[in-house]
């Protein structure tokens, strides 16, 4: 099954020293049962690209708790795209979020397929949505709407090979 996760650049850089992404249990998203069953018209491609588009949502909240920390983190969203066998992947019943799910082991760097992340010139926009974020979930629509303006922006595509290439 594919499962996005989310992440940030740093820790996607502990991801490349480790070789594994963990600990478990893992949050992520797929094409599950009940996405399937919500978005009825869609072929895999499409479902996948909805759970890749909330991963990366996921992504934006983590790099928002990072900085609320103070973590100087680069305002890209990150998400590792893994293989894992369906055994390890335990769906939530969640009607917000229907792709998500849970991780019940460790993923090795031999299970991550590509890692999404987003270029250079999304930055601007997505600093905006880490800005706007915690107002945004307090029901303000201004900054709601800025905080969807991150998803105009289309992730590029990283080959494994490619990590020490993109992280800073």
């Amino acid at each position: 099954m594919r499962v996005y996760l989310p992440c940030t650049l740093p820790g996607l850089a502990r991801v490349a020293d480790a070789g594994e992404l963990g600990p478990a249990p893992l949050t992520g998203y797929a094409v599950t049962p009940a996405l399937v069953e919500w978005y009825v018209s869609g072929d895999t491609e499409e479902l996948e690209y909805v759970a890749l588009t909330e991963a990366a949502k996921a992504s934006l909240r983590m790099l928002a708790a990072d900085r609320a920390d103070g973590v100087p983190v680069v305002a890209r969203r990150v998400v590792i795209a893994a293989e894992v066998p369906d055994g390890v992947v335990g769906s939530g019943t969640d009607l917000e979020e229907r792709g998500r799910v849970r991780l019940a082991e460790v993923i090795s760097m031999s299970k991550i397929a590509a890692v999404h992340v987003d270029d250079l010139a999304a930055v601007a926009d997505i600093e905006a949505a880490i800005s706007a974020q915690a107002a945004a979930d307090s029901g303000d629509d201004d900054a709601r709407f800025v905080v969807d303006g991150a998803d105009a922006h289309e992730l590029l595509w990283y080959a494994t090979q490619e990590i020490s290439d993109i992280l800073p």
